[in-house]
């Protein structure tokens, strides 16, 4: 699609010519017959023939033109000029038409449906230029199709089943592939001459990018595939690329090593350079500038995302004036973590093309990424109305009516370890379930915390139900929820608020308060009757997806008399980065202070600890929406307690998420962890499980 729209802004140079050339030849059918004209004529005819064999349509044409001039009225030529007209272009259609009302006696039927035929092949051609009106691009090819319907539905025989093959590629520009793959499997179910041998190369690749609009990249490949080799290149400026294709239908298979293979070696083979037909002027390679940029974009897609940035960056300043490597810029600064970035990026992009949906579609994305709701519907139902059809705006529609509805999430913690400070055996489960987005900036929802464990001479648990209000604005959210307790053990009503605030594309801001601090307070304190004043307060610093520094402070007014301050920083650095797998490294330090120790609950007067860590990631199985990945995390590091001097401490956690489609994901982890407390080395196993609805 990327290189489709790309190619059609260059395209409307030939057929403009074409219909400015063609009309002129038409003037020597007025000259005066020479002598000897019915002989000259007749030899002129022949010549005329030969040259349409060779491909030379516009000699051919002239020379049945002159033919006419010196014979006029002689059927043979006229025959074969409303043939060649037929034949060079829709802009010729009109003429050839014209003329065929003047044979006498009348065409054929064969001949009646060759002539339809080719006026819908020109018509399918016509379209892959830009659309004569850019609020309804697909209006010329499907007229197209409608030419080709009335040939297929009149006719029979060579005529029918080569407009069938154009029909395949009309429907393909009109973004109408389910029609496309269910024509073509007819076509292979009923008509022999298909299986006799294959579709031409161009209807090939057309089918094949059909097929892969509609989820079936296997079945796309050898379409592509042949089509290649079959026409190796170089491409007409004016046509397709099928490596582009080919590329995608790699990926989504799974090939990725194949799909890299041939983009690359594409861009590396395609000359920067191309020489103007008829002159010494050299022109940019519009192959080339594709070929680059599909090859940066498989990296973004492999998360490689600075090598593409760089890479598409490069592509940008060279020519800075092109509205696909600028929308392309802004889309990749978004997946870098750039929304705002991406926005400006999009913006200066429609300035240069105001005809841009796709570029549209981003500042869309951009929006949702910033909490910028009120915008987005209006500017979505805006594009649709221009280009419904188009898959891109089909995803942009189900991922914002999927944000904006519903959303369901529950989390669910396990832990065993005969540990006095967490207990033999404890659990957190927590669950929340938000209303559809109410008047672009609020939700309403429910909460439920459940969580509990077994102690050394008890049993404690906490748990809390209640209701929520969040609120959205651009870069902002907030929220506010009060949890009265519903059970005999637990104490108070929480009354708790919050907020994030993304000040740019590189500060985030966050701040939580509750009047019980239940993420603060261990359960020993719960079960003795203790709650906490919690405030949480975090800057974080994110230079891109390869750099982050996070701050956080914390402090705890128990209900008991304690004061416990505390403060944590953590620094993550993108270590290695392959298709697919990503490796970061880090490390925490942080500490923390107590005012009281003799209480039933850990509360060391002081510890310090500092960590190194590290996360690996990788992408185990990916198909268009279905996606499973698997994350592993390790660290270790120092702990040291007042009066208790300092020992190790470790946490490995291996999970996964499962993905079926957008809007669902499942995910589960294992993990241990082992350190001092009081003295006394406590180790931990632990079970996590999660499920996401909604967005």
């Amino acid at each position: 699609m990327l290189a489709r729209q790309h190619r059609k802004h260059g395209r409307w140079r030939l057929y403009l010519a074409l219909m400015l050339a063609v009309p002129t030849l038409s003037a020597h059918a007025a000259s005066t017959p020479g002598k000897n004209g019915d002989a000259t004529a007749e030899r002129l005819l022949n010549d005329a023939r030969a040259q349409q064999a060779a491909g030379q349509r516009m000699h051919a044409l002239a020379l049945c033109e002159d033919a006419l001039a010196r014979r006029p009225g002689y059927p043979d030529a006229l025959r074969l000029q409303i043939q060649l007209l037929s034949e060079m272009g829709a802009a010729a259609q009109a003429q050839a038409q014209a003329l065929a009302k003047q044979l006498h006696p009348a065409m054929s039927d064969a001949d009646q449906a060759k002539l339809q035929a080719d006026l819908g092949a020109h018509q399918t051609r016509w379209s892959r230029a830009v659309p004569a009106d850019p609020r309804h691009p697909y209006a010329e090819a499907d007229h197209a199709v409608a030419t080709l319907d009335q040939v297929v539905s009149a006719h029979a025989g060579e005529a029918s089943l080569r407009a069938r093959i154009d029909r395949l590629i009309a429907y393909d520009q009109a973004e109408r592939a389910a029609e496309a793959v269910q024509d073509y499997n007819a076509m292979r179910r009923s008509e022999r001459p298909l299986h006799e041998q294959p579709l031409p190369p161009y209807a090939e690749a057309s089918v094949a990018d059909a097929l892969l609009k509609q989820h079936q990249p296997e079945r796309a490949i050898p379409l592509y595939e042949d089509s290649i080799r079959r026409t190796e290149g170089p491409y007409p400026e004016e046509e397709d690329d099928p490596r582009i294709g080919l590329m995608y239908a790699y990926m989504e298979s799974g090939r990725y090593h194949d799909a890299q293979l041939l983009i690359d070696r594409a861009a590396t083979a395609e000359p920067v350079w191309l020489a103007r037909h008829g002159t010494m002027q050299l022109q940019p390679s519009s192959h080339k500038t594709e070929a680059d940029l599909h090859a940066a974009l498989w990296r973004r897609y492999m998360w490689l995302l600075r090598d593409a940035d760089q890479r598409i960056s490069a592509l940008a300043a060279q020519a800075p004036l092109d509205s696909m490597l600028r929308r392309e810029q802004g889309n990749t600064q978004r997946a870098r973590g750039w929304p705002r970035q991406s926005e400006d990026t999009l913006v200066t992009t429609l300035g240069i093309d105001p005809n841009d949906t796709q570029a549209r579609l981003g500042i869309i994305d951009d929006w949702r990424e910033l909490n910028d709701f009120p915008r987005v519907e209006t500017a979505l139902r805006e594009v649709e109305t221009v280009e419904p059809r188009d898959p891109l705006t089909h995803q942009t529609r189900h991922d914002w009516d999927h944000q904006r509805d519903w959303q369901f999430d529950i989390t669910y913690d396990r832990g065993w370890g005969n540990t006095p400070t967490y207990g033999d055996d404890d659990h957190e489960t927590e669950a929340t379930l938000q209303s559809p987005l109410l008047a672009d900036h609020w939700r309403i929802y429910g909460i439920t915390r459940l969580a509990g464990a077994d102690l050394q001479d008890s049993t404690a648990e906490r748990q809390r139900a209640g209701m929520g209000v969040r609120f959205y604005e651009r870069g902002l959210e907030a929220y506010v929820q009060v949890l009265p307790g519903i059970s005999s053990q637990t104490r108070r009503t929480a009354l708790e608020a919050g907020l994030k605030w993304a000040a740019t594309d590189h500060w985030l801001f966050s701040t939580d308060w509750s009047t019980v601090g239940d993420t603060d307070t261990p359960l020993e304190a719960s079960a003795a009757g203790i709650t906490a004043h919690a405030l949480d307060a975090s800057a974080e610093w994110r230079a891109s997806e390869l750099t982050s520094v996070k701050l956080t402070a914390a402090r705890d007014l128990f209900s008991d008399g304690d004061h416990r301050d505390g403060w944590e920083a953590a620094l993550v650095q993108r270590l290695y980065t392959a298709p697919y797998l990503t490796l970061d490294g880090g490390a925490t330090v942080g500490s923390t202070h107590n005012t009281l120790t003799n209480v039933p609950y850990y509360s060391p007067q002081w510890a310090r600890w500092a960590m190194f860590t590290s996360r690996l990631e990788s992408m185990l199985y990916q198909r268009y929406e279905n996606e499973w990945r698997q994350r592993i995390d390790v660290s270790f590091g120092t702990y040291q307690e007042y009066r208790y001097g300092s020992g190790w401490i470790a946490e490995v956690r291996y999970g996964q998420t499962f993905q079926p489609h957008n809007g669902l994901s499942f995910g589960w982890g294992l993990g241990w962890s082992n350190q001092p407390y009081d003295g006394k080395r406590e180790s931990r196993v632990m079970l996590d499980l999660t499920m996401h609805w909604g967005e």
